[in-house]
């Protein structure tokens, strides 16, 4: 275990005492051991991501319809809750349809895919299936072929043997570059219309044609902007750039590792919250205590998971030992049931607990890293133009 008060502390068995474990086990991303919850499906899944899509279009209309400081919450409500649908959509639905396992259906899988493409203005389904089995979920995991390395160590600029501190004061700079975001777009944009068939282009480029003209007659551009767009640009990019620098930590030099180990070693589980306070504490400090536990709940954990570590996230461990498995959407579930059945033919799973101790984790793993193996040298100088927008 990473991160939490004490590497001996199982936070989540410490929680157990709190009401609504059910709720507990999908904030943290994690279940008490023996917890048998309810059962997610695909559909639960997709219903979800839609339900906060069109709840945060509301609220993001109706802020813009109150000139006072609670119009601009609603509008920020408005746009954390947009953005939480389309990062589930992206992230989770998009992901598994990628690799054929989301209606168990082929065709269906890929509409359903493509439509998310054009809709969010991501990578061409196909496109991005071919690479990221090809290249992700393969011998080339974590190497430079790996378009996730690929980012870090181009798009970014991470260098192996760079400090942890040096490697968040760039990531923080990138974030903060209207460069990095205006390439970002642009290269989303690419990427969505690069690998697509004419048809699909056309198709796309007739869509958004059609909501040009519908915005323009119905003088509907301002709430379009406000309430799409916004979420879909900058916050996008922010939780898409941060949740890939918390997942895969890089190999130690000269590893050898059997290929499972090797697989387990480079994905931690990234469960977010911090143990409960000690019992023996006094009445004052136990109170105290709390105060502060439920304030980084709801002020670091649980922006986090909503808007950064979303959906399956928090297990994604569990999907790169079984990456095949049709029963992905009962993510949380399926991993504890495979850490209680004793990983049969895997080592032990590991998790990391909170945001920020997983990007360091991350980091500290490419700070150690051979250079010789991740030197930017080793990707021709067009590839390296050229910006990633990978997210695993």
């Amino acid at each position: 275990m990473v991160g939490g008060r004490s590497a001996a502390v199982d936070v989540r068995e410490s929680l157990r005492a709190i009401p609504c474990q059910g709720l507990v086990s999908l904030v943290t991303g994690k279940p008490h051991q023996g917890q048998r919850g309810f059962r997610m499906t695909p559909a639960f899944h997709v219903a979800g991501a839609a339900a906060s899509i069109c709840l945060g279009l509301g609220a993001s209309a109706l802020g813009l319809l109150v000139a006072s400081a609670s119009g601009g919450l609603l509008v920020l409500l408005g746009w954390a809750m947009t953005l939480h649908g389309m990062r589930n959509l992206r992230i989770m639905i998009f992901h598994h349809c990628a690799h054929g396992r989301m209606w168990g259906h082929r065709g269906l899988d890929r509409f359903t895919g493509s439509l998310i493409s054009g809709l969010l203005v991501v990578p061409d389904l196909q496109a991005y299936s071919v690479e990221h089995v090809a290249d992700h979920h393969s011998r080339h995991h974590m190497s430079m072929r790996d378009p996730t390395v690929r980012t870090l160590i181009v798009t970014l600029g991470l260098r192996a043997g760079m400090s942890p501190r040096a490697m968040w004061r760039r990531l923080v700079r990138q974030l903060a570059s209207p460069r990095f975001h205006l390439r970002f777009a642009l290269a989303r944009v690419q990427a969505c219309l690069g690998g697509a068939t004419w048809r699909q282009r056309a198709a796309i480029v007739v869509s958004y044609g059609v909501l040009t003209l519908l915005l323009t007659r119905f003088d509907a551009w301002i709430w379009f902007l406000v309430g799409w767009v916004v979420p879909l640009t900058l916050p996008f990019q922010v939780a898409n750039t941060l949740r890939l620098c918390a997942r895969h930590t890089f190999p130690d030099p000269g590893d050898r590792s059997p290929a499972r180990v090797h697989v387990a070693n480079l994905t931690s589980a990234v469960f977010l919250g911090d143990a409960a306070p000690p019992r023996e504490l006094a009445p004052a400090a136990r109170l105290a205590s709390w105060l502060a536990w439920w304030a980084r709940m709801a002020f670091v954990h649980l922006p986090s998971r909503y808007l950064v570590i979303t959906g399956d996230t928090v297990c994604h461990d569990y999907h790169h030992r079984h990456p095949n498995l049709g029963g992905w959407a009962d993510y949380i579930f399926a991993r504890q049931r495979d850490v209680e059945s004793g990983h049969p033919g895997w080592p032990p799973y590991r998790e990391v607990w909170g945001l920020v101790p997983a990007i360091n984790l991350v980091f500290e793993s490419l700070s150690a890293a051979d250079p010789n193996l991740y030197d930017p040298a080793l990707i021709p100088a067009a590839e390296r133009r050229r910006l990633s927008t990978f997210d695993d």
